[in-house]
């Protein structure tokens, strides 16, 4: 989660960072580092609360739900992504992730009422905060992004993953890959 403190249903993205930080300043690197990869912060306008989009992701990609072309973590985060930053969403909110569900993520008439529920009732919401928790203590995670790399031969693990937080510059991940890729020589 990006501040679990955050109020339920999002701030305000300025009054947020003036709150927390003095001011949104700290965003301006960020931005600027997006627009060159194509995300353009076009319309930041709310700070989320970032659990009822985490138990989207979950719902959406549940190995048990029956779906034809299920999405990954990575276009859930992807759609998610898009509505809060570009589109100006509040992805706090339970009818903006119902809407991003159907939308982006292949939710059916059917299944819409069932999203719905789970997430006003907070289904799966202990699940969610208990995974975070285990990242937190396993892999030390105190800030988003947080990634973690590791190779693998075959169905086995090689060596210690690595774990970083933080936005990292591109040479960042070639030196891991490389570093891990000789580990399998």
């Amino acid at each position: 989660m990006i501040d679990p403190g955050t109020k339920k249903e999002g701030e305000e993205f300025e009054a947020y960072n003036i709150r927390r930080w003095g001011s949104s300043g700290w965003t301006n690197s960020l931005k600027r580092s997006g627009r060159k990869v194509g995300a353009n912060f076009s319309n930041w306008a709310t700070w989320p609360n970032t659990l009822k989009a985490h138990q989207l992701i979950a719902y959406v990609t549940n190995p048990s739900r029956q779906a034809e072309n299920k999405p990954s973590t990575s276009d859930c985060n992807a759609a998610i992504f898009n509505a809060m930053y570009e589109e100006g969403k509040n992805i706090s909110l339970v009818d903006t992730l119902v809407k991003i569900g159907t939308e982006c993520l292949g939710i059916t008439d059917n299944e819409v009422s069932d999203l719905q529920s789970h997430l006003e009732i907070n289904t799966g919401a202990k699940d969610v905060m208990k995974e975070i928790q285990t990242g937190r203590k396993r892999y030390n995670i105190s800030g988003v992004p947080f990634f973690i790399v590791g190779a693998v031969e075959g169905e086995s693990s090689v060596g210690k993953p690595y774990g970083f937080s933080g936005a990292q510059d591109s040479s960042t991940f070639v030196e891991m890959f490389e570093e891990l890729a000789s580990s399998l020589e």
